[in-house]
């Protein structure tokens, strides 16, 4: 009587460097100095008295020059320094995804790269393929090579049938993609968060301003249109400071979720590559 054999995929640790990112701390560092920094600002620049008629930061801001732009945020409100910080958190979070993201990609060109991953492999030279992988660096390299590995373990594989083996490499590719993509997409919640949060401080700090302008010229007896238009022009600080910044991190967003979206599709190229090769050979 035939015995009836089993064949089991073997369970293989996927060993994975990848391309440096900051620790969890930096975003919390990030978050505390940028609000300390506005407050600065807002305190030490938009409110230094030079920008005030009489040197009064009571008063209203001088007419002319830098001082009366710098002098015109102070009189924003509380909330200008919070809506300058998600500015300088935004700023800190993009400059730290283009060098993530310019590291994940590694040293040469990713299409050339691929191409020469599967002519490597057309020619039988894994060898080759994974000194590629060690020259490219980054999460493709990464990636490309614990699927080569994967490749040239099924390769001397004798027990498995040819399914489950390309059924391996798959999974080597899918477990390294899985290693690699929230390296790849840290911080961008952070960024998506600002898109809304930045809208709502500018238009919560532009209600306020204009609650005191209406107040102020409530109690100032006869209409002043010059007194209104100014405390109007005054709440719109925060508008222009949360529409700007959320409009800075809405393109900053969308960017690198493209540029994460053409690496991914990148390394699923170079991986099926990878696995349709092996069926055609083996």
């Amino acid at each position: 009587m035939a015995e009836n054999t089993t064949t089991t995929t073997s369970v293989q640790t996927i060993h994975i460097k990848p391309a440096r990112s900051v620790g969890g701390w930096f975003s919390t560092l990030v978050i505390i100095f940028s609000i300390a920094i506005g407050i600065i600002i807002f305190k030490f620049v938009f409110g230094n008295p030079a920008n005030f008629i009489n040197n009064d930061p009571n008063n209203h801001p001088i007419e002319e020059g830098a001082g009366k732009w710098l002098g015109l945020f102070y009189k924003g409100g509380f909330l200008v320094p919070v809506a300058v910080g998600l500015l300088l958190m935004l700023i800190v979070f993009c400059i730290e995804r283009l060098i993530t993201l310019s590291k994940a990609k590694g040293t040469g060109n990713i299409d050339v790269f691929v191409q020469k991953i599967q002519l490597q492999l057309e020619n039988d030279d894994t060898t080759s393929a994974l000194q590629e992988c060690d020259r490219q660096k980054g999460t493709i390299g990464n990636v490309i090579k614990e699927v080569l590995r994967k490749y040239r373990e099924m390769q001397n594989n004798k027990t498995m049938d040819k399914e489950n083996k390309l059924i391996a490499i798959q999974k080597a590719l899918e477990e390294a993609i899985a290693l690699e993509l929230p390296m790849l997409e840290k911080h961008l919640v952070i960024i998506a968060t600002i898109v809304s949060i930045a809208t709502l401080v500018g238009l919560i700090g532009t209600v306020l301003g204009m609650i005191r302008a209406f107040a102020a010229l409530a109690t100032s007896g006869a209409p002043d249109a010059v007194a209104l238009a100014s405390g109007i022009s005054e709440a719109l600080v925060n508008t222009a400071l949360g529409i700007s910044t959320s409009t800075i991190a809405t393109v900053a967003y969308n960017y690198f979720t493209s540029q994460i979206d053409t690496m991914t599709y990148k390394i699923d190229e170079a991986g099926f590559s990878i696995v349709q090769t092996f069926a055609e050979k083996n």
